[in-house]
């Protein structure tokens, strides 16, 4: 009675085309794990650092003394922080510049915090783009090395002196390894990429509604004076 092959003398016995498409899709995979324990700690961190930075700004501190706070710990600050701090710059350069001209100073601090927004959204879309390309694209390549290794058995059953499923399993085996790499590779990153995004939207809609806001203490504060 024949022992059952096992997994790898399959996948080293495969054809050099089915080799390199396992190669590629493990590769993604690869690099789609550590993508997304990446995303995990850059996303869990933004929330953090939201978390304590509202804390600090609605409990009345003076912003003058949050800014300096922030350029004393941090010379480029990220999420939450940035939208404060460039809105805030530009609302000092721009009072001093055009004095009590209130619509003229938050057209430009809106800018301001539109383009900062702007950069916090890329920043937390980092990386998504390759896990959709590796969820859309992995089964394609996996069943691609399939068909390769398929049609392979076949070209050898046509040349061989008896025709039986014996002849043609393993090859039929090695071929359908790369179809299970290529779901191996794509499930992970479908399930992180759709995770991260709706994770990307709340933190985007925080970002948002604190830049309104913000906008809004701003304003409130010129129409004051």
């Amino acid at each position: 009675m024949n022992e059952p092959i096992s997994i790898l003398h399959l996948i080293l016995g495969a054809s050099v085309v089915v080799q390199i498409v396992m190669a590629i899709l493990v590769m993604a995979s690869l690099v789609s794990w550590i993508m997304i324990f990446q995303r995990i700690f850059v996303l869990s961190s933004i929330r953090r650092m939201a978390n304590v930075f509202e804390s600090e700004f609605w409990s009345g501190n003076d912003l003058r003394s949050i800014v300096i706070e922030i350029e004393s710990v941090d010379a480029d600050p990220i999420g939450i922080e940035h939208l404060f701090y460039s809105g805030f710059k530009e609302f000092t350069r721009s009072r001093q510049q055009y004095g009590t001209q209130a619509e003229r100073i938050m057209q430009n601090v809106q800018r301001a915090m539109r383009v900062a927004l702007s950069r916090e959204e890329e920043r937390l879309e980092a990386s998504l783009p390759f896990l959709a390309t590796v969820g859309s694209t992995s089964p394609y390549i996996g069943l691609f090395g399939t068909v390769w290794g398929i049609m392979n058995s076949f070209r050898g059953l046509a040349t061989a002196n008896q025709a039986s499923l014996s002849v043609v399993a393993p090859g039929i085996s090695e071929a359908l390894i790369a179809t299970a790499i290529g779901l191996f590779a794509a499930i992970p990153a479908v399930i992180a990429y759709n995770r991260y995004s709706a994770q990307v939207e709340v933190i985007m809609n925080r970002f948002e509604a604190f830049s309104d806001e913000f906008s809004s203490i701003l304003n409130r504060s010129i129409q004051n004076r």
